[in-house]
């Protein structure tokens, strides 16, 4: 797992009724598949997820999508072409993590002396 530091990549897309999120490998491959689509989408997103943030902006808890979701939103529910018009419409965000977020070790307890 991943420590501090972290680097990601995501397109953002404000929908009508949701705001959808995915994740991509660099800012670098989206470009590059903007300019010439025979790249396959494998070397663009990293993993085949889309996420919604229930209209709550790309920098919130993310959920993932359902197909009536995506149906209502683009008018099918077939991921690849979903996908496909996020990294059209959407924009593209970098951000940087100094650290991790959340507990550390929740099995430690409080680690209050005795």
């Amino acid at each position: 797992m991943t420590r501090g530091n972290v680097h990601q990549s995501k397109v953002h897309y404000q929908g009508k009724d949701e705001d959808f999120v995915i994740f991509v490998d660099d800012v670098k491959a989206v470009q590059n598949w903007k300019e010439d689509r025979s790249i396959p989408l494998a070397q663009v997103v990293n993993g085949f997820k889309i996420f919604v943030t229930h209209k709550h902006g790309a920098q919130n808890a993310h959920d993932e999508a359902s197909k009536q979701v995506l149906e209502n939103e683009f008018g099918t529910h077939n991921e690849d072409e979903c996908m496909i018009k996020i990294l059209e419409r959407g924009s593209l965000q970098e951000t940087e993590s100094g650290q991790r977020q959340g507990p550390k070790n929740d099995s430690m307890g409080t680690r209050s002396a005795h």
